[in-house]
């Protein structure tokens, strides 16, 4: 018979997975309302998402009560009554979503449709930077989104920010970043002394995948990848419709695995990573490689490399479209492997550099992903660029702050106890 400490343990073990099952529906739920192209019924959500109706109604009655969603008119039910049609409640609050990248930092306004209402770009120090720098930034940035738009702070639901590297999630902890040499820094902490919102950290990775499953290739399967390529690389998964994060949240460092042995040194220290192949700095390195006098490689920065390459491969510049058959080469040598150990149904190349480079880049690696990754029925797979418009980063991380806001206890645990009340004192009351 199991003693007392150990049946408290599977109680609270059992209570914790109720948890997560009821906040994983209230999730597919609001995302079934946000992916429509127009409002929808109870009936519609319980078709798409496999709920039962009853389970539907019942998240559906607490969205309403807390104002997330709204009622939008009714549709004919085939003799029955009207069906009420749903939508999202933009006008419930706003979402702040920051993009902290190697360079800058972008920080949007959202309302509670996900909808961009103002964005601001600032950059960081170029050599070195600090914490407070960054902390610093994102203040600026935020104060000047709602100052601009004269928003009061008390109608802002959540920020979420997005920092490159390794993130302790639940203590809101940069762990390192290989980009600046930070190890343990505070960042939440830190943001929370300068600004009255929660405040819910992750990295791009993440971020860019959650985007993905709720407005972008991520919708429609369960088994998803999603390539970041810009000045760092790295691979986001989702398995069985859920973000897949590992056991210390590091899941998905990809670019700092190894695909060429006793390669280019990569800014993480080590040999033939394969961010060093295809982020904007293995790029540029290409381009030298190939033509160290190339005129593409006449402004030093980076990213002016990569759009000089971008041109220049449209008018057939040798060095040019050379620089892109190499850098398919490495990537798609790279996403096969994926392919090989994830299978999964969708991979998505997004980002700044595949943006830039566009079709061409992503056709050429098809190709290389076809001769090497493992046999399979070419409908299994999609190899896509990403369909979240604007910045993905950004937007995933706004639905951080909004996975965060919808996990708050302070605004469903008062909704769920008076309905709770409320059965009860029916109970109590009938005949």
């Amino acid at each position: 018979m199991a003693n007392t400490s150990t049946r408290r343990e599977d109680a609270t073990v059992v209570k914790r997975t109720a948890q997560d099952i009821r906040r994983r529906n209230r999730f597919d739920t609001l995302r079934c309302v946000y992916a429509a192209p127009a409002p929808v019924s109870r009936q519609d959500i319980a078709a798409a998402t496999g709920l039962s109706f009853a389970t539907v109604a019942n998240l559906v009655a607490e969205l309403l009560e807390v104002e997330v969603l709204v009622e939008a008119g009714h549709e004919e039910s085939g003799g029955g009554r009207p069906r009420a049609r749903l939508a999202v409640n933009a006008e419930r609050g706003v979402l702040l979503g920051i993009d902290v990248a190697e360079t800058g930092i972008q920080a949007q306004l959202f309302d509670l449709s996900l909808t961009v209402l103002r964005s601001v770009e600032l950059p960081l120090p170029g050599a070195k930077v600090a914490p407070a720098d960054v902390v610093e930034t994102i203040v600026t940035g935020v104060r000047e989104l709602l100052a601009s738009t004269g928003t009061p702070s008390s109608r802002v639901l959540g920020a979420g920010v997005s920092v490159p590297g390794l993130v302790e999630r639940e203590g809101g902890v940069s762990v390192y970043s290989p980009y600046w040499s930070w190890r343990d820094v505070p960042l939440r902490a830190l943001l929370a002394e300068r600004l009255d919102t929660p405040l819910y950290l992750d990295n791009p990775l993440k971020a860019s995948t959650v985007a993905e499953m709720w407005f972008g290739a991520g919708r429609d399967v369960d088994d998803l990848v999603v390539v970041t390529l810009r000045a760092g690389v790295g691979a986001g998964v989702a398995v069985d419709g859920a973000l897949y994060r590992g056991a210390t949240n590091s899941a998905g460092e990809w670019g700092h695995s190894c695909l060429v042995l006793g390669g280019r040194e990569c800014r993480c220290g080590k040999e033939g990573c394969v961010e060093a192949y295809v982020s904007t700095s293995g790029v540029a390195r290409t381009v030298r490689e190939l033509s160290p006098d190339s005129p593409l490689l006449r402004d030093p920065d980076e990213s002016a490399v990569v759009e000089a390459v971008a041109r220049a491969q449209s008018q057939g510049d040798p060095v040019a479209v050379e620089t892109i058959t190499r850098t398919a080469h490495y990537l798609g040598t790279a996403l096969a492997d994926l392919f090989n150990l994830l299978n999964p149904q969708t991979l998505v190349v997004g980002g700044w550099l595949a943006d830039r480079l566009g079709e061409p880049l992503l056709r050429h690696t098809r190709e290389v992903v076809a001769r090497q990754a493992a046999p399979q029925p070419p409908e299994a797979v999609r190899l896509q660029r990403s369909t979240v418009p604007d910045n993905p980063v950004s937007l995933g991380a706004a639905t951080f702050a909004l996975e965060g806001f919808l996990n708050d206890r302070e605004t469903f645990g008062p909704v769920k106890a008076g309905r709770r009340n409320a059965r009860g004192a029916r109970t109590r009351t009938a005949p």
